[in-house]
């Protein structure tokens, strides 16, 4: 921190400097009358450190790996181990999308992460009605057991991190794969890995819930406990802005709504009577990252900062990894375009340095052909190399927080913190993010910033290069990724041939208890993890769990 006297004359110097530059500006004009962030925050001319006079280091920035964790999670970060490269992927059958992990972790790929198609992330089987036409289409279909044991074939779950996106019926598939572990012999306690569970931002943003608040809040507290013992080293929910952020929101929108449903989740989980410190440290958050380097790289640190101090001053944790933001990173799919879509391995490449140089702990980058199809081998090779390039060749890995320091990078993280809080503050007056989602107030907000983002482009304020500035003549796109229909008729065949052989009294009566459990108050997990093992679908115990907890209709007037 500056003394008073060296600000108070930094400060008269930049007058000179301003008045100098606006003389100069006369006769060369800035090449733009406002100057925004890919938020459309005002970005100053010039940062000084009359921009972060009240900053006082130790107290906001500190020291890495140590409280308030501004400048990561890890004490020397990269330096000791690079984050984790783990691509997204899942589509067809599950025989198909095997080979595509298998492949991935052929080119260097240190994790996995499942898509699940549209009807598995709602509880249906592929046999369903609802499931016509969607089967293996936006990631791989799982009707059962013996479907997850064919996409984890010949991968040792003992040596693979895993991820998975699934939220509604989170506790049904990751019974699945601790099924699957016990199958290879490898016991739940080395499992590594995630859940999204996220169920909040799918009433936000996202929209693959199945139950209401209060039992989907009790699923998740579910897993949460019996994690906390049974599989000690899995991350029970990934908090998740990148869906937030997809569907319109500003950075600091991220960032507050995010970590608002971060406190819903910590509250619901103390409620159920358990200690902050026990479950906390298996939190874990998911983030975007989008194309204006400098402000997401502030973001990430205002992230960390700021639920360094909810945890110690809100809810009075006392573990530092309950205070320590760990996030997961997905390079942004609505900043892809159609039109020339090797512009967007540029994109993908600067979005892959914001994630970087935030310190982020996993990244998946998206492939140049997602803006129009299931990305090519080929495509998903370039997006795995980019992440590699960017460790091993850029040079930003070798010091830890590169960016910390800059006048302009503190502000951002100080300006992006207190607008977040701003947000939280709202919601608390609002009842907490269940209450502020039921009355759309989250909805609302994000929704005006994407029409002002939406405006922006329209009227070529903000240019997007190959959209509506710098265009060419293009033919029609050719070898695109296609999953064939026949999938939905083969995913059908093997729900009957698995009904024929498996054992129905079983998982009568594994559903019949399952039901019970849903009845009363017991945690439900032990009871799916059963039912799992006695190949009852997906479908079926969704189903168990909607004639108990009913569906959530959400509002007409959001």
């Amino acid at each position: 921190m500056y003394n008073k006297e060296k600000i108070q004359d930094i400060e008269s110097k930049y007058n000179v400097f301003n008045e100098k530059t606006e003389k100069s500006l006369q006769k060369r004009p800035e090449r733009l009358k406002n100057f925004f962030t890919g938020s459309g925050d005002t970005v100053n001319r010039l940062y000084t450190p009359c921009d972060v006079a009240n900053s006082n280091y130790q107290e906001n920035v500190g020291f890495p790996g140590e409280y308030p964790y501004t400048r990561g999670v890890q004490p020397t970060m990269y330096r000791g181990r690079l984050w984790t490269m783990r691509m997204y992927a899942g589509f067809a059958t599950a025989e198909e999308s095997n080979q595509r992990y298998k492949f991935l972790i052929e080119q260097g790929s240190k994790g996995l992460s499942v898509a699940f198609d549209l009807p598995t992330q709602i509880g249906y089987d592929s046999d369903h009605t609802l499931a016509e036409g969607e089967v293996g289409k936006v990631g791989v279909a799982i009707d059962s057991l013996a479907d997850m044991e064919i996409l984890f074939r010949d991968i040792s779950l003992d040596k693979v991190s895993t991820s998975m996106t699934i939220n509604a019926p989170a506790t049904v598939l990751l019974a699945m794969y601790i099924a699957v572990a016990e199958k290879q012999g490898v016991s739940a306690e080395k499992l590594r890995g995630t859940i999204q569970n996220d169920i909040l931002k799918e009433y936000i943003a996202r929209g693959t819930y199945i139950f209401p608040p209060n039992p989907s809040m009790r699923l998740i507290t579910n897993i949460f406990e019996y994690c906390s013992t049974d599989v000690p080293q899995w991350n029970t929910i990934s908090i998740s802005g990148y869906h937030i952020r997809e569907a319109g929101s500003t950075a600091a929108q991220e960032v507050g709504f995010t970590l608002a449903d971060g406190i819903a989740y910590v509250e619901a989980a103390i409620a159920a009577g358990l200690d902050v410190d026990a479950f906390a440290p298996r939190l874990s958050f998911f983030f975007n990252a989008h194309n204006d380097l400098l402000e997401e790289v502030s973001k990430y640190r205002a992230a960390r900062r700021l639920w360094a101090r909810i945890m110690k001053e809100r809810f009075g944790a006392k573990n530092e990894k309950s205070m320590a933001l760990k996030f997961h990173t997905q390079t942004g799919g609505s900043t892809l375009t159609a039109q020339q879509p090797e512009n967007n391995i540029v994109r993908v490449a600067i979005q892959t340095l914001a994630a970087v140089m935030g310190g982020t702990q996993s990244l998946h980058t998206n492939s140049k052909d997602e803006a129009l199809a299931l990305p090519t081998e080929d495509s998903v090779r370039v997006a795995l190399r980019t992440q590699q390039i960017v460790a091993h060749e850029s040079g930003v890995t070798n010091t830890i927080d590169p960016l910390g320091g800059s006048y302009y990078i503190e502000a951002k993280t100080d300006e992006i913190e207190k607008r977040a809080m701003e947000y939280i503050k709202k919601i608390d007056e609002l009842g907490g993010a269940p209450a502020a989602i039921e009355k759309g107030y989250i909805q609302e907000e994000i929704m005006d910033a994407a029409y002002t983002y939406q405006k922006e482009i329209e009227s070529n304020e903000r240019i997007i290069v190959g959209m509506n500035e710098f265009q060419i003549k293009e033919a029609a796109p050719t070898g695109l990724l296609r999953v064939d229909p026949i999938v939905g008729q083969m995913q059908k065949d093997k729900l009957v041939t698995l009904k024929e052989k498996r054992n129905s009294v079983d998982v009568e009566v594994a559903l019949a208890n399952l039901k019970t459990a849903c009845e009363g108050t017991e945690n439900v997990m032990p009871y799916i993890l059963v039912a799992v093992k006695a190949y009852a679908t997906l479908g079926e115990i969704c189903g168990v769990m909607r004639e108990v907890f009913g569906e959530y209709q959400q509002s007409v007037n959001l």
